[in-house]
Parts: C-alpha cells; sequence; structure tokens
C-alpha cells in the first residue's frame, strides 16, 4: 500500500510541475513575442481633430504594423492640420518608422524623457482616411 501512495504522490508532482511550465509559457517574457523587426518602438497616439475614432483607428494600423502603442486618446487642441509624429527619446529613426507606418506625417525633435515613449502621435486632419480602416 505505502508503494501506491508513492508513486501518486510522485504523478501529482510532475503533473504539477508539467502544469506550472505550460501555464509561464503564456506570462509576460513567455511565448508571445512583440511583432515587428526585433526593434520596440513606444508611442502614444492622440487625436489633434475633432473626428470620433481616429485615434482608434490609426492605433490598429501602427499596432498591426509592430508599432507598441501604449495610450491613445484626445490631445488638448482639435485644429491640426497636418499630422505630427514627436521624437521624445532617441534618434528619428523610430519615429521614420512609425511615419512609414501611418503613411502621413511629419518628424519633429521634441525630447521630452519623462515620458518614457519614443514618440506622440498628434493626428491632423490629413489622418481622417484611417477612420475608414477596419481591423
Amino acid at each position: 500500500m505505502p508503494r501506491r501512495i508513492g508513486w501518486a504522490v510522485l504523478a501529482a508532482v510532475v503533473l504539477i510541475a508539467v502544469w506550472w511550465a505550460w501555464y509561464r509559457s503564456g506570462q509576460p517574457g513567455g511565448a508571445y513575442p512583440v511583432p515587428g523587426d526585433g526593434v520596440r518602438i513606444t508611442v502614444e497616439v492622440l487625436n489633434a481633430t475633432g473626428v470620433d475614432g481616429l485615434a482608434r483607428a490609426s492605433t490598429r494600423q501602427l499596432r498591426r504594423r509592430g508599432i507598441d502603442v501604449v495610450y491613445f486618446g484626445t490631445a488638448a487642441t482639435d485644429t491640426l492640420r497636418e499630422t505630427l509624429i514627436a521624437v521624445r527619446r532617441g534618434d528619428t529613426a523610430r519615429a521614420a518608422r512609425v511615419r512609414e507606418a501611418l503613411g502621413i506625417g511629419r518628424v519633429v525633435v521634441e525630447p521630452d524623457p519623462r515620458l518614457l515613449l519614443d514618440a506622440s502621435v498628434f493626428l491632423g486632419y490629413d489622418a481622417v482616411p484611417l477612420v475608414n480602416l477596419r481591423p
């Protein structure tokens, strides 16, 4: 009888170990890589127009192209004509990738290391066609 209990305990330990390995594979740092070419680009997307849904549509487009959008919302102004991509840290190469992913925008250098972002995207009225994009 004691031998059966030993095997049952061993089997339970093995099952728990297998479950734990499976569970950890789905946690951050596990099996979910960030899409893109290996360079992680973090941005915020701010709608600087009065057009509803513009920041959300642009966020979808950027994420499909491997850009990590950590926040999207409304800017303090709603009259921006041209989309601006403000470099917050680093060089302009990452902002150029954001511009390429959006297909619009002008890159400007406005460092602000407190934001912990590579770039801020201020969507202007030239981005309105992005609203028609579907996921």
